[in-house]
């Protein structure tokens, strides 16, 4: 009797393991493929993936061109109207007829100066700070990221619109997964400003005419 029930005993346990087997008690068994890795960062690899770009754009222009050309010329003429033009008479050679001794002399100067002084100065200093996230639109051959990434603020009636696009190399982007914008290849920032405020940080259609047509 005691050997039937053990008998028993020995199939439930095996018909029990068969239905439901035991998992190993390793953490990777137990790891979701949907989340991180343990020893990986979080930061962008394929598409649809989203990156930070930090914009930190400053341009720095200072143009200066001076030019001075200065030409002299100074001629000086004189005649003192002696012309010594002698006639010897056939048959006497001993006279001689002075048939036009002098003229009225004259004496000619001339001077001329032509100068040219030119200077031109142009300065323009730009800064553009701000973060926007993006998304990778296509992964490259070699590895790098193709990004782009628009953002809308409207406030109080005033719109900015930002889009953004570039070329990420994977290897530049930090494990807080950004990337400085001087790192991004073929970087394209746009801006667009409408609304309120709109109309008071660009000339009037009259004015622009008048810069068109004004020759000076």
């Amino acid at each position: 009797m005691n050997n039937k029930r053990m008998l028993v005993f020995a199939a439930a346990v095996l018909t029990f393991v068969s239905v439901d087997p035991l998992h190993a008690g390793s953490i990777w068994g137990k790891r979701d493929k949907s989340m991180q890795a343990v020893y990986g960062d979080d930061v962008a690899r394929g598409i649809g993936d989203i990156l930070t770009i930090k914009i930190e754009e400053e341009s720095t222009v200072d143009n200066k061109a001076k030019r001075d050309l200065q030409k002299e010329t100074e001629r000086s003429s004189q005649f003192d109207g002696k012309l010594n033009i002698d006639r010897i008479e056939s048959g006497d050679s001993g006279k001689v007829d002075h048939i036009l001794s002098s003229i009225p002399g004259f004496t000619m100067n001339a001077e001329g100066t032509n100068t040219l002084k030119g200077k031109a100065d142009y300065k323009d200093e730009r800064s553009f700070v701000d973060k926007i996230t993006v998304v990778v639109l296509d992964v490259l051959p070699n590895g790098n990221l193709v990004v782009i990434g628009t953002r809308d603020r409207d406030i109080a009636g005033d719109i900015q619109t930002l889009e953004v696009s570039g070329i990420v190399r994977p290897s530049d982007i930090a494990f807080d997964n950004t990337v400085k914008s001087a790192q991004v290849a073929n970087f394209r920032i746009v801006t667009k400003n409408s609304g309120v405020s709109a109309a008071y940080v660009r000339p009037g259609w009259a004015g622009r005419i008048f810069d068109i047509l004004w020759p000076w």
